[in-house]
């Protein structure tokens, strides 16, 4: 199989940025198969948001939101004992894959608006089932939040994304956002961190036609 292979975490500041480039390739390439891998950032954390973290967070999003024109709120940080656990999120994401998996980046992409720019809490539960069963109902997923905190609640769930952060580090993935081009079980890499479209398609092209030739 010939695929896309993602991996992110939908609390990077730099997927959030990454997210227009690669929506804007996979517009360009339909065809081609595309996953999600979740990575974990910031998965199990359990330390409470302090001022220095923060201070160093905000002044990465700054960075991110001079590059791409998007929007962030400061306030995504000051919720009252937030703890910055990116596991949830991750979460969300792999039970909308395991509901539906042709959504699961949509999903990614409305949890990482809430967060970045409605500064929603998206550690919790209640929130994250909200934002992604409004995302699978537009798409024609009949679920409500009820039965979608069921999925992400069970074991299922939580060992799958467990899974996913564990094969993000047999591939030696340290940075986020990565991509990478999969032909024949062999692993290509697109991209390591931030890019714009025209050099991921370029990046593309040059492995298509080289595996083409191998």
């Amino acid at each position: 199989m010939t695929k896309l292979i993602y991996i992110a975490d939908p609390m990077c500041s730099w997927c959030y940025g990454f997210g227009p480039e690669l929506t804007t390739l996979r517009n360009g390439i339909p065809e081609l198969h595309f996953e999600v891998i979740l990575g974990g950032l910031r998965a199990y954390n359990k330390e409470l948001m302090d001022e220095a973290l923060k201070t160093t967070l905000l002044s990465h999003w700054e960075k991110v939101e001079e590059a791409t024109g998007l929007p962030f709120s400061k306030e995504a940080l000051s919720h009252k004992d937030f703890i910055y656990d990116t596991e949830p999120a991750c979460r969300a994401v792999v039970s909308a894959r395991m509901l539906a998996p042709e959504i699961a980046l949509d999903v990614f992409h409305a949890i990482q608006h809430a967060f970045y720019a409605d500064a929603l809490d998206v550690t919790k539960g209640d929130v994250l089932a909200k934002i992604s069963v409004a995302v699978l109902n537009k798409a024609g997923i009949n679920i409500n939040e009820q039965d979608f905190l069921l999925t992400w609640s069970s074991e299922e769930a939580i060992t799958t994304t467990n899974n996913d952060f564990q094969q993000t580090q047999r591939w030696g993935v340290t940075g986020f956002p990565t991509l990478v081009f999969e032909r024949a079980g062999e692993l290509y890499l697109v991209s390591s961190g931030f890019a714009r479209t025209e050099v991921l398609v370029e990046r593309l092209q040059a492995l298509v036609d080289q595996t083409s030739d191998s």
